[in-house]
């Protein structure tokens, strides 16, 4: 696997300039993040590191519960700005066959920054949303209000509502998508809701090797793993090209 290197980020600052605490607080807490995961990141340790007492972070974020999902942005945000970089590399002429090589180079990334960084991955994912409210599979998502926009089209937008809607990991998957079916490399009626298996297959795979039971894999097998889950996803998803002659 490839080492995800290019989603480093600054150590925290002592101290912050008039007006910054709370991205002083955010970078302290993605700090604590990458050591420790989603259970490190608290207020008290945050502001501690920041520079503040933890009762001036109080102004900035209602419980831990909150920093952590500003926390979890911050790390999703890595986490798709490595997914474009690797695709970036894909520049095959062949725009099918770019397409699908960029398919791949973002699944990889994904499980690459996995294994790399792992807290931060458990932090993304730590189910944690702005206000102090952590979701979980027994407590559903308030119902949203109605809305006259297509689902597809509404469920975009409330992804895009991150840090950096340009780094989000879905809208990234999506684009890719997009591109196969512009490229002909799929057929646009296998386009909807295919963002949900080929998320759920490599995210699946990514959860197994970070904390479940394939954690103890070699890397030679980690590596075949993710060789298996790409290949099955791109079967599944990308026409094969026509016979040569």
């Amino acid at each position: 696997m490839e080492t995800a290197t290019s989603t480093a980020e600054p150590a925290p600052r002592r101290g912050y300039h008039h007006g910054g605490l709370r991205e002083a607080l955010i970078e302290a807490g993605v700090a604590l993040a990458r050591t420790g995961g989603p259970d490190a990141v608290v207020l008290r340790a945050a502001g501690r590191a920041a520079g503040v007492s933890h009762n001036a972070a109080y102004r900035h974020f209602a419980d831990h519960e909150d920093l952590i999902a500003a926390v979890g942005e911050r790390c999703m945000h890595h986490l798709g700005r490595l997914m474009l970089e690797r695709a970036a590399r894909a520049t095959a002429p062949d725009p099918a066959t770019r397409a699908a090589d960029r398919l791949e180079a973002i699944g990889r990334a994904y499980v690459d920054f996995a294994l790399t960084e792992p807290g931060w991955f458990r932090t993304a994912f730590s189910g944690a949303s702005p206000g102090g409210k952590r979701l979980c599979a027994t407590e559903p998502e308030p119902p949203a209000a109605e809305s006259t926009e297509p689902a597809e089209t509404a469920d975009r937008d409330v992804r895009a509502d991150r840090t950096d809607p340009g780094t989000d990991p879905y809208l990234i998957l999506g684009a890719a998508l997009d591109d196969l079916v512009e490229a002909g490399a799929m057929p646009a009626e296998h386009r909807p809701g295919a963002q949900y298996a080929a998320w759920s297959a490599v995210h699946g795979l990514s959860a197994l090797l970070v904390d479940g039971p394939l954690r103890t894999l070699p890397p030679a097998e980690v590596e075949s793993a993710a060789d298996a889950v790409l290949a099955v996803v791109g079967r599944g998803l990308v026409t094969p090209p026509p016979p040569a002659g």
